[in-house]
């Protein structure tokens, strides 16, 4: 499969505050979060009475969002069902948890309710649904509204690969997506080589060849990759459970 020309991808490192705060002027910067919820180092009240930590607040790197995005709208947490057929796509569970919180300027770390979570990865054996030869199926994709502690959940598979880009599963989180004056921030997670070729070694991901493309040589990855892994651990029956927390910059236009 070919892909679209890469965007500019920003790249990710420790930032002090005010660092920070100048990095993007007035415009919105995507963070993630790391121990918001925690005590300890510079913090506030979170949205949840909770105190938050911004010391470990770092700048993640947006990517490219590829030619894959297919915006269905469909508001679900379970993503292996397709609608189109009622099938289940088979794979290895994965149960997926975004935290998702704005840090202001005064370094305070609040969930953000209400924004949008869009997922969206190939099958075990690389193929998406809704292009190409899966036009009108639906698997594996979906969206889910952040709650009131900035959390969406997911439940998908561990993805399979495909020609010239190593594992991957896509998401965008956008503020607003029926208005342009909503923030949108698109990105890649990826994961752990050795436990790819473990699951892949594994049906019905041994249906296709080995794959060709690993993490230290995909082109994305190599753009701030290695601050998108998703860091699984096993669920006890089968499956994979993985948290990805993710901040963005308010500014003094966003409310």
């Amino acid at each position: 499969m070919s892909l679209e020309p890469e965007k500019k991808i920003l790249k990710a490192r420790d930032l002090s505050r005010r660092e920070m705060l100048g990095l993007m002027g007035s415009t919105v910067t995507a963070v993630a979060l790391a121990g918001c919820g925690s005590t300890g180092g510079q913090s506030g009240q979170s949205g949840s009475g909770q105190q938050a930590s911004s010391s470990t607040c770092v700048v993640k790197p947006q990517q490219e969002e590829g030619p894959f995005f297919v915006d269905e709208e469909l508001n679900r947490s379970d993503l292996r069902t397709d609608p189109s057929n009622d099938s289940v796509v088979e794979g290895v569970p994965v149960d997926l948890t975004f935290n998702v919180s704005w840090i202001d300027s005064s370094s305070s770390c609040t969930p953000l309710a209400g924004a949008v979570v869009n997922v969206w990865q190939c099958n075990a054996l690389g193929s998406y649904s809704d292009v190409e030869d899966k036009a009108g199926q639906k698997f594996l994709r979906g969206y889910q509204v952040t709650d009131e502690n900035g959390t969406a959940r997911f439940t998908s598979i561990y993805p399979g690969w495909y020609e010239g880009r190593t594992v991957h599963t896509h998401f965008k989180v956008r503020t607003d997506p029926k208005t342009e004056q909503g923030y949108e921030f698109t990105t890649q997670l990826y994961y752990d080589d050795a436990l790819t070729d473990q699951i892949h070694a594994q049906d019905p991901y041994a249906e296709k060849e080995q794959r060709t493309i690993k993490n230290n040589n995909d082109r994305v990855f190599q753009d701030g990759g290695d601050e998108l892994m998703l860091d699984l651990t096993q669920d006890g029956q089968g499956g994979y459970v993985g948290t990805f927390d993710i901040a963005l910059e308010k500014t003094h236009n966003q409310t």
